[in-house]
């Protein structure tokens, strides 16, 4: 950082810290890009757009189901995806088995889950779980199953439990089906699915509406192969065939997501609201070495940004129901109070932050554009920003080698977080500049100099404020959860070490370019070329943004001198 009053300059990034981003990038495309590149090459077909879905979802409505399209149909299209099963077999490395066997293809964990919804009813009438790479149905439900399917997770089976709620279709209303009459419903089913009958036990008969079938046959790891049947007004009303993790699984998963939300709530939330109020403090106590105008154009970004993203991540909802309208309306309500409050403590973090360091460091960690400079040493914090991001992607790549032979970590997925739920998949890497921006400001703008004022240590204020920046990762789908923050701990003090050496918009941009460098390749994966154009676009956006910054900051000429004469 530069002194307060002091000409702008930037550290020069020696030999040795490019040939260190160099290698840094070699590792991370070597063991987490080359991977996945040679992975999604095995692939056949790409994935099947959303619209394609659509039509093969009507068709096997209409041509096994019965239902032809109405006036006012309309079908919704979401990604699924059974977390719980993915999540087994990462956790027991039975992933490779699953792919060369190619049981992925025909009982695939990832799914496009259509759901049809009819003008004006809330319910779903009926729903279709397809193969999102050749659009072959793996699943489907009707009347109450439909509905309850759609707001459970890919390979959780509606249950009596469920149906309750469904008060249309109580409980007690259920015909008490004999088996021999649930096997003989389940048949055709099981022909139309291409299954021999008689490699088939009954696992579980539930009394009234379900039967389960299991064929030792076909096995992943300890699981057979199941196929499950609900049965409604003497119908089958759902169909799914596929696998199920064990129940030590689930259990374990559930006692690791009770253990994030603690470490969430209490290692990050309500420290993160004490620093937000400690910044509106310390803003207001050194307003007269800062200004209140400078946080203003970057808050008001940054709470643009989080709207746009909290749109674009809102699932749709073929319902034109009343009541799914007011849900709607309170969940947008809902975002912008979030958005402020997250935007209100941005901006007293860089208010209250800028104003530590110069009134007791005497330091200039962010630099006005008034300054005489402040482009040149823009892009020179950005040039910093690439080739930081890059050591930042090698040192997070062995951190995974690491956590992997040691923790023995894992990861599964989620379809919460996943672009093919949002509603324009190109516009997700808009939240790698929400991460930069307020996490950068907020734990080491503001947290390092807040700490240092109590521990009188900048390391030990690093550490504290980088454990808190930790923490608010564990809900991650990655286990055991304390992986996550270990990692991200490496990482944190990384990111205060470039803050301290280079500045707030140098650790800014190396923040933003390693998220960008990330949620990039995973548009690039998609392999549309939408979403691959954008990908690209993302990598080098930041760079673009520098520049722009550069070129309407010229470096200044200086004044010309009156000549002096005598008289």
């Amino acid at each position: 950082m530069n002194p307060v009053g002091q000409p702008l300059h930037q550290r020069p990034l020696t030999t040795k810290l490019i040939l260190a981003g160099i290698l840094g990038l070699i590792l991370f495309v070597m063991f987490q890009i080359a991977p996945q590149l040679l992975s999604s090459s095995d692939g056949d077909t790409a994935i099947l757009s959303k619209s394609e879905i659509r039509e093969k979802a009507a068709a096997f409505a209409a041509g096994q189901l019965g239902y032809e399209a109405a006036a006012g149909d309309e079908w919704v299209i979401l990604y699924k995806t059974d977390s719980s099963f993915y999540g087994y077999m990462s956790r027991e490395k039975l992933l490779p088995d699953y792919s060369k066997n190619k049981l992925d293809q025909r009982y695939p964990f990832d799914v496009y889950h259509a759901v049809l919804y009819t003008s004006g009813e809330a319910a779903a009438r009926l729903a279709v779980d397809l193969n999102m790479y050749t659009g072959e149905p793996v699943a489907f439900a009707v009347g109450a199953d439909a509905d309850a399917a759609s707001g459970l997770n890919y390979g959780e089976r509606p249950t009596v439990a469920t149906k309750r709620n469904d008060t249309a279709n109580p409980v007690s209303s259920i015909p008490d089906l004999s088996l021999e009459a649930k096997e003989r419903l389940a048949l055709p089913w099981l022909k139309l699915w291409g299954t021999n009958p008689a490699k088939l036990k009954i696992e579980a008969n539930l009394d009234g509406y379900g039967l389960v079938y299991s064929d030792n046959s076909v096995t992943i790891g300890e699981l057979p192969l199941k196929y499950q049947f609900n049965y409604l007004n003497g119908e089958v009303s759902y169909f799914r065939a596929g696998f199920s993790a064990p129940a030590w699984h689930d259990t374990y998963v559930d006692g690791q997501t009770s253990l994030a939300k603690k470490l969430t709530l209490f290692g990050y939330g309500l420290p993160t609201l004490l620093l937000g109020i400690l910044a509106m403090i310390y803003g207001i106590l050194r307003r007269k070495h800062t200004s209140w105008k400078r946080g203003i154009f970057l808050s008001s970004v940054h709470f643009l940004i989080m709207m746009v993203s909290s749109y674009n991540v809102v699932s749709e909802s073929g319902s034109g129901s009343a009541e799914a309208r007011v849900t709607a309306v309170v969940m947008f309500i809902i975002y912008v109070l979030y958005s402020l409050l997250m935007s209100l403590l941005l901006y007293f973090s860089l208010v209250g932050g800028d104003g530590l360091w110069r009134s007791e460091e005497k330091l200039n960690p962010w630099p006005r554009a008034s300054e005489p400079g402040y482009g040149h040493y823009v892009l020179k914090s950005i040039q910093a920003g690439y080739i930081w991001a890059f050591i930042l992607l090698g040192v997070q790549t062995v951190m995974f080698i690491i956590l992997s032979y040691t923790l023995d970590n894992w990861s599964t997925t989620d379809a919460s977080q996943s672009p093919y739920n949002m509603k324009y998949a190109w516009l997700l890497p808009i939240v790698a500049w929400l991460a930069g921006l307020s996490e950068e400001a907020v734990y080491r703008l503001f947290g390092i100099r807040m700490l240092k004022k109590l521990v009188k240590n900048t390391l030990i204020a690093s550490l504290i404020t980088t454990l808190i920046w930790a923490l608010g990762h564990t809900l991650y789908p990655i286990y055991p959860v304390i992986s996550r923050p270990i990692e991200l701990t490496v990482i944190g003090l990384l990111f205060s070490y470039i803050f301290i050496r280079y500045g707030f918009i140098a650790v800014m941009f190396s923040h933003v370019v390693f998220d960008s460098i990330l949620m990039g390749a995973t548009l690039i994966f998609m392999q549309d070329k939408v979403n691959v154009g954008a990908g690209i676009v993302t990598i080098i956006l930041p760079f673009i943004v520098g520049y722009l910054v550069y070129r309407f900051n010229p470096p200044r000429e200086p004044k010309p001198v009156e000549p002096f004469s005598t008289p």
